[in-house]
């Protein structure tokens, strides 16, 4: 394989002027397009073609995807491992990386391997509790929270170095980002936490589900007033609902996802509840475009990935830009 075959051979290209990363997201949020990720839930398995099927579902549709890291504490195939496959075919990978399974000896580890196989973006969590997943007897690690895996990954890129301070002779190129939820309380404090993000290294955003416009709207209000859009690019999390009861037991048993009673009520009294999500995650998108400071969407569509592509579509939200995927030219 030659540097021309390989992916990752762009990593070690010179970067564009103000670019931390050689990856197509932070060159699309930094020319000002409207940008669109989705997150792929990688499988329960160790065949790659089934990271391919679900990676196809996405072509032409969204910018990059997210590879889930032990997403709701459940086992799955490795985010840097579902990274490393769809780089194979050169898609555009945002590794999400937990802090509740492993410490910052791994961490550190992971993130050059990552970075040396071409992925350019990574999402710093701390993760949910072990008590959430399907292996609640395991001993979770929190070593780090978000906040200071974002500093340590800062400091490898642009000093070079571990957090140890043992130098590095290649850092990681990476676009920074991590999550943020508008619709939380106390909601007076979800700026001041997304300013503390900023501040140890986030350059991008994105958020927990939106369905509450006008709750978006308060919260982004003092983004900008803080300034805050000017230093991070903010993708705001959507997604289509199948049903009122399914909206019902999200409300009840995610952390932190806020479903207005308007919207089950909207959704119960639909003849076609699953095509009225559908309806209402594309009106969302529509109005949320519009919204001062918002640079894009991530689209989560657990069990429903079928339909990310009708709702880009008809949303209208990329404006005749094709994202790229295997089988047309790089734009």
């Amino acid at each position: 394989m030659t540097m021309l075959d390989n992916p990752a051979a762009g990593h070690f290209l010179p970067l564009e002027p103000g670019h931390s990363s050689p990856g197509r997201i932070e060159k699309l949020l930094r020319a000002g397009e409207f940008t669109v990720t989705a997150e792929l839930s990688p499988p329960d398995s160790s065949d790659p073609e089934e990271v391919f099927e679900k990676a196809r579902i996405f072509d032409g549709s969204v910018d990059a995807m997210n590879a889930t890291d032990g997403s709701g504490a459940n086992c799955h195939m490795s985010s840097v491992a579902v990274c490393a496959i769809l780089r194979r075919a050169n898609y555009s990978a945002i590794m999400q990386v937990s802090c509740r399974d492993r410490n910052r000896i791994a961490i550190q580890g992971d993130v050059l391997g990552a970075a040396a196989i071409g992925v350019a973006s990574i999402l710093c969590l701390t993760g949910d509790g072990v008590q959430a997943g399907d292996h609640p007897q395991a001993k979770p690690v929190f070593d780090l929270e978000s906040i200071t895996l974002l500093a340590m990954l800062r400091k490898m890129r642009d000093e070079s170095r571990f957090q140890s301070g043992r130098k590095i002779t290649h850092p990681p190129r990476v676009f920074l980002g991590a999550a943020a939820n508008p619709f939380r309380p106390p909601l007076d404090f979800r700026p001041i936490r997304l300013a503390k993000k900023i501040e140890a290294g986030a350059q991008f955003i994105q958020t927990q589900y939106c369905f509450d416009v006008e709750r978006l709207k308060q919260f982004m209000a003092r983004v900008c007033d803080m300034g805050l859009h000017k230093k991070a690019f903010i993708l705001v999390g959507v997604g289509p609902l199948a049903s009122a009861r399914a909206a019902e037991w999200i409300r009840q048993h995610v952390p932190g996802v806020h479903i207005p009673d308007s919207i089950i009520k909207r959704l119960a009294g639909s003849a076609n509840q699953k095509q009225e999500g559908k309806k209402i995650c594309i009106e969302m998108i529509q109005q949320v475009r519009e919204i001062e400071g918002v640079s894009g969407v991530h689209v989560m569509a657990y069990r429903q990935e079928e339909l990310v592509a009708e709702i880009i579509q008809e949303s209208r939200v990329l404006g005749g830009r094709t994202p790229w995927y295997p089988g047309i030219d790089e734009p």
